[in-house]
Formats: C-alpha cells, sequence, structure tokens
C-alpha cells in the first residue's frame, strides 16, 4: 500500500502520465485503481497529510 501511495505522490509531483510511472512502482492499472477509488470516497484528501 506504502508504494501506491508513493506512486501517487510521484505522479502528482511529476505530472507524467499514468503509463509513464517508473517500474520500480506496482502497475499503473493498480494504481490508477485506487487513484479513483480513493477519489471517489475522499481519501485521497487526507493523502498529503499522512507523512505530518
Amino acid at each position: 500500500m506504502r508504494e501506491i501511495v508513493n506512486a501517487l505522490l510521484y505522479q502528482g509531483r511529476a505530472g507524467c502520465q499514468w503509463d509513464l510511472l517508473p517500474h520500480d512502482f506496482p502497475p499503473s492499472g493498480a494504481v490508477k485503481y485506487y487513484f479513483y477509488t480513493w477519489r471517489d470516497d475522499g481519501t485521497d484528501q487526507t493523502i498529503p497529510d499522512l507523512p505530518r
């Protein structure tokens, strides 16, 4: 799950397309699935506050 969050933070910072995520991260389909799921239920608003 941590790698999903890392991939989302990377994608937000780099602004790259989903398919261009580095291969160190989980598959882009899995990252997109969690992004859309968390966006729809509001979890994405809390992710930037997690490191604090």
